[in-house]
């Protein structure tokens, strides 16, 4: 393991009085995964994001669920962004590019991922019903959204097609974890190069 890659780690906290959320991370590595935030399916997709994208992922969460789940799912996704842009640190030797085509049985998700210091998103897909189990399906944007705008990244994530919302949303977390991995990794003909000709990201 290169000297880069052994610094990549980061814990972040926000408290406001909607959510309490505490996370901790690491990028590269096994995948440690230690998931708390009171939504089930929400877990599920946290895992997920933290295996396929080879990251150790400790999330505890505290949120007004009496409401319903958009506080803490929203959090949930600035606070993971968060760490993850302080774990890349000044981004030198990264890939920076990541991209990945996910099948999940009849669904299928693409993403286009730039670790770009300009964050930006677009999101893709439509769902037959509001609701996977205990999540509301349009949460699935607004996680996306609050990472990509905390951590700085440029993300193009859509379902191209499918039936099942519950496919749906897991090939897409799929597509993003393995687009993060391929782009937050370390390209060993670069150096300690940031990969662009600003000289920064």
């Amino acid at each position: 393991m290169s000297e880069i890659e052994k610094q990549r780690s980061a814990a972040c906290t926000r408290k406001t009085r909607e959510t309490d959320i505490e996370v901790q991370l690491t990028i590269g590595g096994a995948s440690e995964v230690s998931l708390d935030t009171g939504i089930g399916f929400f877990n599920h997709m946290l895992e997920l994001l933290a295996r396929h994208g080879r990251m150790s992922l400790s999330v505890k969460a505290n949120g007004d669920l009496r409401v319903d789940g958009h506080h803490t799912v929203e959090d949930v996704g600035i606070v993971i962004g968060k760490a993850l842009a302080e774990a890349l640190g000044d981004k030198k030797g990264i890939r920076r590019y990541g991209n990945a085509v996910i099948p999940m049985d009849e669904s299928l998700a693409t993403c286009a991922l730039d670790i770009s210091g300009r964050p930006f998103i677009v999101f893709d897909t439509k769902y037959s019903g509001d609701r996977v189990g205990d999540f509301d399906t349009e949460l699935t944007q607004e996680f996306f959204r609050a990472l990509a705008f905390a951590a700085g990244l440029t993300v193009h994530l859509r379902c191209e097609y499918g039936g099942n919302d519950h496919h749906k949303i897991e090939a897409m977390f799929k597509a993003f974890a393995r687009a993060f991995r391929e782009a937050s990794s370390i390209d060993p003909d670069a150096g300690d190069e940031v990969p662009s000709t600003k000289g920064i990201l």
